[in-house]
This record gives structure tokens, C-alpha cells and sequence, in this order.
């Protein structure tokens, strides 16, 4: 079946790349995608309204997990850049079949020297995920993202050198914005009570890293935890006094539930995928801070 699948995928993309030729043709604007909706923010601020943005993958879809339709392709196929996270699994097998069959398309990882953090180390201890596996969830990290958007800066200003003063000028104010969230968060953290928050599916090592937090995932190497990996993480929650929990949009709260029930916490909704990435992550450092403010 997935040979199939592939047969009937390629033509699709030889027919995308044809459509986004004419496309250019007409005079309307060129298409740029990104992987998740953070990315269409953080490329916005920097070509503004110059280019049509396309988000592969939707509100509400792991991007761990995600496995793009064959008209996701002809969309990706009417693009100039692709701008890819990096480390997400899907991304790597799909820009090679994109990219074997459209030429004229230039592929970016936008994590491109940003230093990995292990899912195995200090920051979160006390967790048992295999060691090598490392965090895909760059964007958590002010730090990271002014990497990120940097990568994308200097692939858009090749793409169209004209406008380069424009795209440069922005990236600035934007790295200058970069710079303020990173010194606020630093300073909302400087005194909460403990360190450490426990968290459903492992999404903020980088935060974590970057702000001396350690982070707990419930989820154990992508499966629901066993009743004595609850146990477990209960007993430290207790030991490091943890009162923040927090389960990503769309996941189950079963489990995070008992564990607050248990340990007198509290369970907070986040959502890292949504577009509003910084009033998000601000929102997410109220949470941990809360008891700094009352």
C-alpha cells in the first residue's frame, strides 16, 4: 500500500511543481512554507505581507506525528523555500521526496546551529527516556527561535535580494523582541518556589534548559505511563514540592489528573503550536511564576 501511495504521490508533485511555475507567472505572490504555526509568526515578522505563508501542518496535529496528504504536497510544490523545523521525523523523509521531485524548491532547517538537548539529561531528571533521543521543540526557547529566525532571514534575503534592506530591518526589531521576552522571563522566574513542573509530553526542554527548570514528562517514551511510572513521578513531585502541571491542547488529561489529585497541584492547558508563540510562552511563565505574584 505505501508503494502504492508513493507511486500515485509522485506525478502529484510533478504536476505541484508545474502549477507553481504558473503561479510565479501571474503575478501573484510567491509561496513560503513552514512546518507549524510558530514559524508563520516567526517568518511573518520578518517579510511581513511580501510572500503567501503556508502552514503544512494543521491546528490540532502533532507535527511528531504527522504524515502529509498528497494535496498537502501540491500545496508544499507551489512553494519557493520550505522551511523546515529540523528533528521532526516526518520532515527528513518528505523534503527528500519533495525535494528529488521540484528542483526549483530550496529546503531550510531553520534549527540549523542550535546546540541539541538531550530528552535524558539534567533537565529532566529523574526521567527514564532513551538516552541520545533529543528535544524537536526548538521554538519553546526565545534563545533558539532568534537561531531560527536568523536561518530564515538569510534564506529569504537569497531569494530575493531587492528587498534585503527590508527583511534585514525586521529581523533586527524582531531579535530586539527576542531579546526583551528572554530578560522579562528571566526575571519572572528569578524567584519562584520550585524549579521544577511536570509536563505530559516532553515539549520544553529548551525553556527548560534556558531558565535553570527541570522538566517531567508523564509521557514515557512516547506511551502512556505505567501505574508505577505515575507512582514514581508522585514521589518526586512530593520530594522537589512541584505545584504546576502542565497537559498540551488535544492530549488526554486522565493521567495528569491523578497525579494532581495526589500531590494538591494544579493542571494548566498549553498550547506551543499556537500562533501567538510569544504571548503563549509568556502566559506559560504567569503559570510558574503565580506564586512569585500573589
Amino acid at each position: 500500500m505505501r508503494k502504492y501511495y508513493l507511486f500515485i504521490l509522485f506525478p502529484i508533485l510533478l504536476l505541484a511543481c508545474q502549477m507553481g511555475n504558473k503561479k510565479e507567472t501571474s503575478g501573484q505572490k510567491a509561496v513560503l512554507t513552514v512546518t507549524i504555526e510558530p514559524q508563520r509568526y516567526f517568518l511573518e515578522q520578518i517579510v511581513g505581507d511580501a510572500f503567501k505563508i503556508n502552514t503544512l501542518v494543521p491546528p490540532g496535529t502533532s507535527p511528531e506525528t504527522y504524515e502529509p496528504a498528497p494535496s498537502v504536497m501540491v500545496e508544499m510544490g507551489n512553494s519557493l523555500i520550505y522551511f523546515m523545523v529540523g528533528d521532526l521525523g516526518f520532515e527528513k523523509a518528505w523534503s527528500k521526496r519533495l525535494a528529488a521531485n521540484n528542483p526549483n524548491i530550496t529546503l531550510v532547517e531553520c534549527a540549523t546551529g542550535i546546540e541539541r538537548v538531550e530528552l535524558g539529561n539534567h533537565v529532566e531528571h529523574g526521567h527514564d527516556h532513551i538516552h541520545g533521543d533529543t528535544d524537536p521543540h526548538f521554538w519553546s526557547s526565545p534563545r533558539a527561535v532568534k537561531i531560527m529566525t536568523a536561518n530564515m532571514l538569510e534564506a529569504v534575503v537569497k531569494a530575493d535580494p531587492a528587498n534585503e534592506e527590508i527583511y534585514r530591518t525586521n529581523f533586527d526589531r524582531f531579535a530586539r523582541q527576542l531579546d526583551e521576552t528572554d530578560s522579562l522571563i528571566q526575571d519572572k522566574l528569578a524567584h519562584v518556589t520550585s524549579r521544577g513542573f511536570i509536563i505530559y509530553h516532553p515539549a520544553l526542554a529548551y525553556f527548560a534548559k534556558d531558565y535553570n527548570l527541570y522538566q517531567h514528562s508523564v509521557e514515557f517514551q512516547g506511551k502512556n505511563p505505567s501505574p508505577s511510572q505515575i507512582k514514581a513521578l508522585v514521589d518526586l513531585a512530593r520530594r522537589e514540592q512541584i505545584n504546576t502541571l502542565f497537559i498540551q491542547k488535544g492530549f488526554d488529561a486522565k493521567n495528569m489528573e491523578v497525579i494532581a489529585r495526589e500531590i494538591g497541584a494544579e493542571v494548566f492547558e498549553i498550547d506551543p503550536l499556537n500562533y501567538e508563540w510569544d504571548k503563549e510562552l509568556l502566559r506559560l511563565v504567569d503559570i510558574l511564576a503565580r506564586d512569585v505574584d500573589e
